[in-house]
């Protein structure tokens, strides 16, 4: 058994197919085959268990698998550490970023680090629903919401407002709401979890709370898309003003009852494991610092943001 022979085996695990492993790491599907076979026959027990269609984990490969992964990833920080060009910046970035940050700001930062680290290569998963780091084979996930599993390691990248946003054109059309007792009249458009919308919006005014049950035509679980209906006049949305930032600073959207705030959250890198935290990762957290806190002072400066309070690390 060889680390090789490890690493066909975890991409057998991804993929649930020794088929497209072998494709993914250009290599036979026989010898593919024979590395499995291989790492089974020294631990002396089936990691996968075949069916006609697909390879699922066997009980124990569900045990061994992820600290098999932990131990390769510590042998690649090893290497890392012995690297003799210690600014050098390499290997591939697995990223999973939700929908409307990741399309519309995160991958134009990517990029641009990308032009100026070339050994850099990435793999992005842009999707809303929630990150298992194992099952879909990622190395950091940039989330709204600290991590609430002990287990996992992170970076603050900033505190973001949530604002209510509606284009223009839609509020001289229905009119311009000064209260969330005027919301009643108005189209929420929603985003949804696991097919239920979020359609009781809470905003605060100092002591007060206003909770409101919105009615309106549009639901998704795709964050993107609910921003694109905003931006479209369709009607009132609660966004992240991180995520629909670009917009407000176009004035394609406003900041509807900015004297309520509709909720403020704290975005977060989120890593496996502290072995998972290379010089790559680092790069990663403090482009995304500096970018969204730039984002956030220019928000702040045309005055689309009441004063936030100073973050607290």
């Amino acid at each position: 058994m060889t680390l090789d022979d490890l690493q066909v085996v975890l991409k057998v695990a991804e993929f649930r197919s020794i088929t497209a492993a072998a494709t993914s790491l250009d290599m036979r599907t026989a010898t593919a085959s024979a590395a499995v076979k291989r790492v089974e026959n020294t631990l002396g027990a089936e990691l996968f268990v075949r069916t006609t269609r697909q390879l699922r984990l066997s009980s124990a490969g569900e045990k061994y698998l992820p600290q098999c992964e932990q131990a390769l990833q510590m042998l690649e920080q090893a290497r890392h550490n012995i690297v003799d060009d210690k600014d050098a910046v390499e290997g591939e970035l697995r990223l999973a970023v939700s929908s409307d940050l990741g399309r519309n700001r995160v991958m134009p930062w990517l990029d641009e680090l990308m032009e100026e680290h070339p050994a850099l290569s990435l793999r992005a998963s842009i999707s809303d629903s929630n990150i298992d780091f194992y099952r879909d084979s990622v190395d950091m996930a940039l989330r709204y919401g600290s991590p609430n599993d002990a287990s996992l390691y992170g970076f603050k990248i900033c505190t973001v407002h949530g604002v209510l946003c509606a284009t223009p054109a839609y509020l001289d059309l229905h009119g311009t709401p000064k209260h969330p007792h005027d919301l009643a009249s108005h189209n929420g458009l929603f985003y949804q979890l696991q097919d239920i919308p979020y359609d009781i919006w809470t905003f605060t005014q100092g002591d007060q709370q206003f909770k409101v049950r919105m009615r309106g035509n549009r639901s998704s679980n795709d964050g993107d898309l609910v921003r694109r209906w905003c931006v479209a006049g369709k009607g009132l949305a609660v966004k992240s003003c991180l995520d629909i930032s670009e917009d407000l600073l176009s004035g394609r959207v406003v900041n509807v009852m900015p004297e309520f705030t509709a909720r403020t959250t704290d975005l977060w890198l989120i890593c496996p494991s502290r072995q998972s935290i290379t010089p790559a990762v680092r790069l990663v957290r403090d482009r995304l610092q500096d970018k969204c806190s730039g984002i956030l002072s220019e928000l702040d400066e045309r005055g689309i943001l009441p004063k936030a309070p100073a973050d607290q690390d």
